[in-house]
């Protein structure tokens, strides 16, 4: 059982995006259906709804030929605006919901989502998205560091590699997050 004060909690929704869902195949409707429910159960609780996508400016000026993950982005004309980098109409944001843009892995780096969350005083981020070993895992080590509390919503987090979201949550993630199910957080709302 887990508590929370919705005062200082958001939920952040990472990565549900048009280019990256179908790396999950099957696995894709589900995961929109427990976080369209994990995002009403917040919503109802007043808890801000912050998206995190990643997206780039035509020509990609925010990737370096060096960075090896990124650089074959560029190569696929991908995240450029619509339709690839869309958010999932499943789980698409409202009015007064946050869009954060990223260009790197992390929620984090390179983005202004501290300063939202300070400016909402939020300490407790709840986290949903996807890769479980991409975004969801650069954000709970850098969120960790800056000494948020993190809850990561297991059900709600995916990754093409069954195994990797396995080993993640049941032996990493632990260390410095709370892992529970998208019905106990909703239960704590």
């Amino acid at each position: 059982m887990i508590t929370l004060d919705t005062k200082h909690t958001a939920l952040l929704v990472m990565d549900l995006q048009a280019d990256i869902l179908p790396r999950l195949g099957d696995k894709a409707a589900s995961l929109l259906e427990r976080t369209a429910a994990l995002i009403a159960g917040a919503r109802r609780a007043g808890v801000p709804v912050l998206y995190v996508v990643i997206n780039f400016r035509p020509g990609y000026p925010e990737i370096s030929p060096r960075n090896l993950s990124f650089a074959t982005i560029t190569q696929n004309n991908r995240f450029v605006g619509a339709p690839g980098a869309d958010i999932a109409p499943a789980v698409a944001p409202q009015a007064g919901d946050v869009v954060v843009v990223k260009h790197r892995v992390s929620a984090f780096f390179g983005t202004d989502l501290e300063i939202i969350l300070r400016a909402k005083s939020v300490d407790t981020l709840l986290l949903a998205g996807v890769a479980t070993g991409g975004i969801v895992l650069s954000t709970v080590r850098y969120g960790a560091d800056a000494d948020y509390r993190l809850v990561v919503v297991e059900d709600c987090c995916a990754d093409a590699d069954d195994e990797v979201h396995r080993v993640l949550t049941q032996k990493l993630f632990p260390r410095q997050a709370t892992v529970a199910s998208s019905s106990d957080v909703i239960a704590a709302l």
